[in-house]
């Protein structure tokens, strides 16, 4: 999946473990683009037989408030289910510094990086 935005795009591939899936996500995680990632967040959050989502950000290169409300809303989706959501962020700063700033860091179950 891709969402075109004015500099840059986004990329969205997912692919299955034990249980569960991968998701990684390169580009810009904005206004234009958080949909696509939402959307597909939001169906596999819902799949039967889906315990556990690795959300790998590593490849973010910009994250905005539309991004850290898709990722907020993901997260709650999956504790109401009673799945596992963890994110992996890398240690850029295009990711990390946002949710650090939000206090989301706090919040999220992230399983590469010390915030």
């Amino acid at each position: 999946m891709s969402a075109p935005r004015g500099t840059g795009a986004l990329d969205v591939r997912v692919g299955p473990i034990n249980g569960g899936c991968t998701v990684t996500v390169v580009g810009d995680l904005d206004t234009v683009s958080a949909p696509v990632l939402g959307g597909c967040l939001e169906e596999l959050l819902t799949r039967p037989g889906v315990r556990a989502v690795e959300l790998d950000l590593s490849g973010v290169t910009f994250l905005d408030a539309a991004g850290l409300t898709v990722l907020a809303r993901a997260d709650r989706t999956a504790r109401r289910a009673g799945q596992v959501l963890r994110m992996r962020c890398g240690t850029g700063r295009a990711v990390l510094r946002p949710l650090q700033i939000t206090g989301l860091a706090d919040v999220f179950t992230i399983i590469d990086a010390q915030p």
